[in-house]
């Protein structure tokens, strides 16, 4: 059944191969296999956005992104659906976005992904009332943490693109952080604990204009950089593929409960161990001593940075092809497509009976 998918963006991030957000790189790699496989791909996104289907393209907020700005993108969101929907025919729509249930279609086969952890949405977002509309964590460990009366389906976990981030290329000195650059995640942890053990440390990470954001930046990181620990800003795909690859290890000193963690698993696909705080899902990506490290405090992050290199790449590489496949998250999620597709096909007919 070749199918019609809506894949639809957070309002305020740009979507594409060089996005900086899991739930966008997800977006786009669902996009790219639907194209390849004989589907179509309508994609909605913010302006700066792109795909290998269609891009139905929302206009981005400039400067500072309040409350107001959010209303704005999401009332351009609602208007883009609809659009879409009158255009194409859509036989599943799926959202990515935290604030989903602000843009949420009233009717027809619709998948959420929730890529953030689950107490950061409603509770009442997460009890969906219609058949035709799933809800799916990105990992056991998420979905353990749903709150009483949520209705989800069975979680769908994250895979990379193993062979395109394999690079031959020979192990460097630094350390490095692949993040969004806010208080959640912890950036000025990592910093710190590399400036401890006289490590350099690179971070890649975009400053998205919220208030809190820019302030931690400001106050918390700027003061932390020196000539041995820099901040290089986003970093598409091709240079995050070349960092990944040379860094002698990966620190996630996120404080926030990781749902998945893409960043992680295409360190291990590079050959690269990872260094992080055992928030969320992150214990069931890294094996302690063997792909990785997890540690309890900066003391302790600072000893795994050095000891890291003492790991073996190849068998990092050799986790990520056995557990982290892209080619099997893209598969469920194209049964899902299907099932869910099948559902409106088969509400039409009902429809249809006289």
């Amino acid at each position: 059944m070749t199918l019609t998918v809506l894949n639809v963006a957070y309002p305020l991030a740009p979507v594409g191969p060089d996005a900086v957000g899991g739930a966008e790189q997800v977006l786009s790699m669902l996009d790219r296999a639907l194209v390849r496989t004989g589907h179509r791909s309508i994609v909605v996104g913010c302006r700066g956005s792109s795909a290998s289907g269609t891009l139905v393209e929302t206009p981005a907020e400039s400067g500072v992104l309040d409350e107001a700005a959010k209303s704005r993108a999401q009332q351009a969101h609602r208007t883009a659906i609809a659009a879409a929907r009158a255009s194409w025919p859509i036989d599943v729509v799926h959202l990515h976005g935290i604030d989903f249930d602000a843009y949420l279609p009233d009717d027809g086969p619709t998948l959420v992904t929730l890529h953030l952890p689950l107490d950061w949405y409603p509770a009442e977002a997460l009890r969906p009332t219609r058949d035709d509309l799933w809800l799916h964590a990105v990992s056991a460990a998420q979905q353990k943490t749903a709150p009483s009366g949520a209705r989800l389906a069975a979680p769908i976990p994250n895979g990379v693109d193993i062979e395109a981030l394999s690079l031959p290329q020979a192990k460097r000195e630094f350390a490095l952080v692949l993040s969004r650059i806010c208080p959640e995640k912890g950036i000025h942890l990592a910093l710190d604990a590399a400036k401890q053990v006289g490590v350099p440390l690179v971070v890649g990470g975009k400053v998205y204009p919220y208030e809190t954001h820019a302030r931690y930046f400001r106050d918390e990181v700027q003061p932390r950089l020196d000539g041995r620990r820099r901040f290089l800003g986003p970093l598409g795909f091709t240079a995050k593929r070349r960092f990944l690859n040379a860094a002698r290890c990966l620190v996630i000193p996120s404080l926030a409960a990781e749902t998945s963690s893409l960043v992680a698993m295409e360190a291990l696909a590079c050959g690269t161990p990872v260094v992080a705080f055992p928030n969320g899902a992150l214990p069931d990506v890294i094996e302690h001593g063997r792909t990785g490290f997890l540690v309890n405090t900066i003391d302790e992050m600072a000893q795994a940075i050095v000891a890291a290199s003492s790991l073996d790449a190849e068998t990092c590489r050799a986790e990520a092809r056995r557990r982290f496949s892209l080619e099997r998250m893209i598969s469920s999620y194209m049964d899902a497509y299907q099932a869910l597709a099948r559902l409106g096909t088969d509400a039409g007919r009902l429809a249809a009976t006289p």
